[in-house]
Parts: C-alpha cells; structure tokens; sequence
C-alpha cells in the first residue's frame, strides 16, 4: 500500500510492490557500496517482529566468494529428492525478484509478496530496512508459514555481517574465497576470509571446499574457537569431470572418497569446469549430515543431475544457441572469469565475439587482463544504476589490448555480434550477474 498526497491509500500490484521496494529501500544490487550495513540491528529488529521463523525448521547456511549459488542449488536438489520440503533463499535473482525465494523449487506467489509489505508496511516505514534486510525477513516467514522441513540459506555478502547471520544451521558451509567486493570486507584474502568465517556458529561443523593457504588457518581457528568439527572437501574427495561434450549438455563425473575409498558416478547438468570443486563440497556436505538427514545414494546422484529442473538454477554455463555456440555465465570476479574463460580456450572455434559489462564498483584491473586480446568485443552496460557505463568499459579495456565497439543496451550488442558471427564462430556473454539477466 502506498500513500498518496491526498492521504488516500490505494492498494499495489506486484510491478508496484516491486518498484515500491527498489525506490523505497536501499538495495546493494543496484546502486551498491551505499546500501550496505555493517550491523544487524534492523535484522535482529525484523526477526523479534516476526516472533524468530527461522528457529521452526533446520537451516544450512552457504558462504563463499565463488560456488555458493551452484552449491546451495544442489543442496536444496538433494533433500527435495530425500523427500523433504525444502526452502532456498539466493540473492541476486536474473529475472524476477521471487527467484530469490522458492520452496520445493517454485518460487514465493506474487500474492505473497504484495501481501507482505501490505501486511508489514508500518515496520518497514518506521525502521526503513535495506532491500536484502526485508527480503530475508520475507524469506524466513514465508518459509515458516510454508511448514518447510529445511531451508537452505545463501549469504549475500560476507557473512559476519550479512543479513542471513541470525542463524543456527546445522551446517555452515563456505565455498572459498576470492576477489571482490574487498572495499566492504578487506583488502586482502585474509580479511575476507575472517567475515566469511562469522557464520561458524558454535558447536556446528562447518565444510570448507578448497583448502587455501592464506585463509586454511582462520577457518581452522574459527572453528576451534566455537566447538565446531571442519572439513576441507578437497582434502577428502577427489573429482574428475570429463570433458565437455557440447552435444551431451551435461558432463559425467567421477568421485572418490580418499578416506574410505568409495567410488561414485554420475552426470551433471551445470557444465562449467569450476563444478568440480563445487561436487566436491556437496559429497562432503551430505557426508556430514548423515545424522541429520535421511537420504540415499541415489538422492545424492539424482539431486546433483536435476538440479535446474529441481530448482530452476539458471545463468551457470548455460547454452543460449548453437552454430554459432552462445554461451552466458554469471562469473564476475577474478577467480570465476578466470574458471570460465579458461574453459573458452579450449572450445574448438573460428572465432570468439566477448559480449561483457561490469558494474561500476568493479576493480577492472584484477579482471580485464585475464581477456584473450585476440577476441572481438561488444562492450556494453546492463539497465541498473550500478552498470558501468560502455565506453569508459570501452576505453579501460584497450589499455590490455581488448579492442571493440560500444552498445548502450546488452539485447543491442547481442544482437550485432549475432549478425557478425559465422557458423563456426562462439559468442561469450558475461562480465556480471546483471548482463547474464538481460539475455537468460
């Protein structure tokens, strides 16, 4: 609801609700470092209004720089073939914002949504949370009042911090950690890896995916601290994938458990090669809650290869057309471009057409030297206040040598490089979530 100049108040659709929530509270995806909260007073404020929904079913909670979003698909996937009603919150969303909160796969109604911020208006106006502070509250009820047996809840950023952190899971997961967003969580892995490491909770075993130098110490130390038995999944699986058969759109996998020696296989329908490390953490995540849940082997394998048809996972890898191959991926951080590009390298080509855009608080110097220079770009900036602008993309990226033309409008780029592209050509889109969105 909303309150016109003459006091009147008229009652909202969904496309209004929507608007209402972007206009109305500062939301980190689009206008970015200013809509972030170094406390969680609102958080807290919203979960003792709502009487605590989150401590009425089990919680997994999912950190992590790169993988989270692929790994908490795959969770969600797994305990829905077990049989259990399963919540997912994952943040940002591509297309509509209910993406960001499904239950058995299907996203929160739109009734649902205008529904509350009807019903809750008077809160939201007297503490005027953050976009994400009020989607989490959202969230936690609508999981609460779906009767869910789990919920399985990805952090948005950090997780010292980060608005899911009011938690008790009973597992914490972190997936690793890289390049970003380090002007709000620190300047170097360490100091990342410390706000990531605030969602350990006492006496709840945490799984770490990669085991990496500069960070393996704080987790282990964390996790000492608060009672907390931690794995490295890396340490104790090992996966090969085999390589990627375009025609097959999913890729087998192998998996050994280095502890006992067991063997599994299976197929993946996610075909990035950065999938690897993240099977590894759901073997060892469904290894450590064996006393928590009951499932099969055949869960755990089925969960894995129906994971966009189980939760509708989009944006990872994913073939938009063939002659010429159109790939898109999510990947905006050092370490995810370079996952994916390295996987470019080896496709069989003529040529490579990069449609890429970034967002404006992008440090481009960790991320355009990784571009090959030999590819023809089409530089371009998705429809949010945060998108950098094409030609100052245009004009950073020819100082490495990455030579283009400019487009104000990703469907505008897309559409040229189509036009341009022989048979035998591939375009890449990519760069950031947001550009992902425009084309998925």
């Amino acid at each position: 609801m909303v309150e016109e100049g003459n006091g009147r108040v008229v009652e909202m659709n969904y496309k209004e609700t929507i608007e209402f929530l972007y206009s109305q509270l500062p939301a980190y995806h689009r206008i970015g470092k200013a809509a972030y909260k170094n406390n969680l007073q609102n958080t807290i404020t919203l979960d003792n209004y709502f009487g605590h929904p989150h401590k009425k079913y089990k919680t997994i909670h999912v950190a992590g720089t790169n993988g989270k979003g692929s790994v908490s698909h795959m969770i969600a996937s797994v305990l829905l073939e077990a049989g259990y009603k399963t919540g997912l919150y994952t943040s940002p969303h591509l297309k509509d914002f209910r993406e960001r909160i499904k239950v058995n796969g299907k996203m929160i109604p739109k009734d649902e949504v205008t529904g509350f911020v009807k019903k809750h208006s008077a809160i939201i106006k007297t503490i005027n949370p953050s976009f994400f502070e009020m989607t989490v509250a959202m969230a936690y009820d609508y999981f609460s009042r779906s009767n869910v047996d789990v919920a399985v809840i990805e952090v948005g950023l950090g997780g010292r911090l980060d608005s899911t952190n009011i938690i008790t899971p009973v597992l914490s997961v972190i997936t690793n950690i890289g390049h970003d967003h380090m002007d709000l969580l620190g300047d170097t892995l360490e100091k990342v890896a410390t706000e990531k490491a605030g969602i350990i909770k006492k006496n709840v075993p945490v799984v770490v995916s990669e085991t990496q130098s500069e960070t393996k110490e704080i987790f282990i130390a964390n996790a000492y601290e608060n009672g907390s038995e931690i794995w490295f999944a890396d340490q104790n699986f090992n996966c090969h994938l085999e390589d990627y058969n375009l025609m097959k759109g999913e890729r087998e996998f192998k998996m050994t458990d280095k502890l006992s020696g067991s063997l599994y296989a299976g197929k993946i329908s996610i075909c990035g090669n950065y999938q690897l490390r993240n099977l590894q953490a759901i073997f060892q995540i469904f290894k450590s809650l064996r006393d928590v849940f009951n499932f099969t082997q055949s869960d755990l394998i089925n969960g894995i290869r129906n994971v966009v048809k189980n939760t509708g996972l989009f944006g990872r890898w994913q073939i938009l057309g063939k002659n010429p191959l159109i790939i898109c991926d999510i990947g905006h951080n050092k370490e995810g471009l370079g996952y994916v590009l390295q996987q470019i390298s080896r496709i069989p080509k003529s040529r490579l057409l990069m449609i890429i855009g970034f967002v404006n608080d992008k440090d481009l110097r960790y991320i355009l030297p990784l571009f090959p220079s030999n590819a023809v770009y089409y530089f371009t900036k998705a429809s949010v206040p945060r998108a950098l602008d094409e030609n100052i993309l245009m004009s950073e990226a020819l100082k490495y040598g990455l030579s283009g033309k400019s487009f104000p409008k990703v469907k505008e780029a897309l559409r040229t490089a189509r036009a341009d592209a022989s048979e035998k050509d591939m375009i890449f889109i990519g760069g950031s979530t947001f550009v992902v969105a425009e084309v998925v």
